[in-house]
């Protein structure tokens, strides 16, 4: 399998230089990346959510080292909003975010992070819009999860997401499927162990539905993340299933994979949000995202073939 070959290679120093050298990467990375500032995505914003679709915006780069790259992190986010509110496109599009890009991971990380996200998720409610907590490796989830609890006491909107991949995410989704939640179901994007996660696509896939199943009979609002079809059409039946009218659940999937896709659930009056990032610390994004896909990793080396 490539995947964990490719996710290692996001950690790799060395790849990330011969990567980011070759001629064809920026072409390809656009494809997923579709600008480096606030000003570049602008353009972008207002054409997506001129098509009848909603964004959650996503500014890249997660290894940071010091505390001041954390608070850089934080005012990035910031000054998105600002651009939001200028557009007057708060109910249209969200933030999501990585705890790590606050510092999680730095001494004294947990608090850290909460007293640097807590300003971003304050200025989006002011603009009537919210903030998703990204998952990362499931070294970080505890910590996630208590900032998303503690967050939630003030606004209660929060959003977390929630990976079908981990052995542990069935007890958590029954614990988050409550009124007035919102949690993202992705299938996962990291380099797990065996001991703690599945290991297999069926296994993966059969788990996604299980999950699912419990966020659709829930309380709270499912986001469905994928771009399976198989299961995009088992969500619908199970949304179906249990009573949910199409703006009490919404579909999510990546900027730049299945744009066509987007457009056809919108078109069918389902609440379609499409991940959109941007930023210069692409790299890690980039990687994950080429793991994740075959297609896309395909799609990667034909460029760099065609182009050699």
């Amino acid at each position: 399998m490539l995947g964990p070959v490719i996710l290692a290679a996001s950690r790799s120093d060395r790849m990330r230089r011969l990567i980011s050298a070759a001629p064809v990467t920026k072409q390809v990375v656009d494809r997923f990346i579709p600008g480096e500032t606030v000003a570049d995505i602008v353009p972008i914003i207002k054409d997506l959510t001129g098509k009848g679709l909603e964004l959650t915006m996503d500014v890249v780069g997660e290894d940071i080292t010091t505390p001041e790259q954390a608070t850089v992190a934080r005012d990035a986010y910031l000054a998105l909003i600002d651009h939001l509110k200028e557009l007057e496109l708060g109910e249209k599009v969200e933030m999501s975010v990585k705890l790590s890009m606050f510092g999680q991971a730095l001494e004294g990380g947990h608090e850290l992070a909460l007293a640097n996200v807590r300003p971003v998720v304050e200025a989006a409610a002011a603009i009537g819009t919210t903030v998703t907590l990204d998952a990362e490796d499931y070294t970080t989830l505890d910590s996630m999860f208590a900032i998303h609890e503690e967050l939630r006491k003030d606004f209660p909107q929060t959003g977390c997401v929630i990976q079908a991949y981990l052995f542990r995410t069935e007890a958590d989704a029954k614990r988050l499927a409550e009124a007035g939640s919102r949690v993202r179901l992705v299938k996962g994007a990291y380099k797990e162990p065996a001991e703690v996660a599945y290991q297999q696509k069926h296994e993966i896939d059969k788990a996604y539905v299980r999950i699912l199943k419990t966020l659709m009979e829930g309380e709270g609002y499912p986001m469905v993340g994928s771009h399976d079809p198989r299961l995009i059409s088992i969500a619908q039946e199970l949304a179906h299933k249990a009573g949910r009218k199409l703006d009490e659940y919404e579909f999510q999937m990546l900027y730049g994979i299945r744009g066509d896709e987007h457009l056809r659930l919108a078109a069918e009056g389902h609440r379609m949000r499409v991940y959109t990032a941007y930023g210069t610390d692409w790299y890690g994004y980039f990687m994950r995202r080429l793991a994740e896909k075959p297609a896309n990793l395909r799609f990667f080396l034909r460029s760099m073939v065609s182009k050699g």
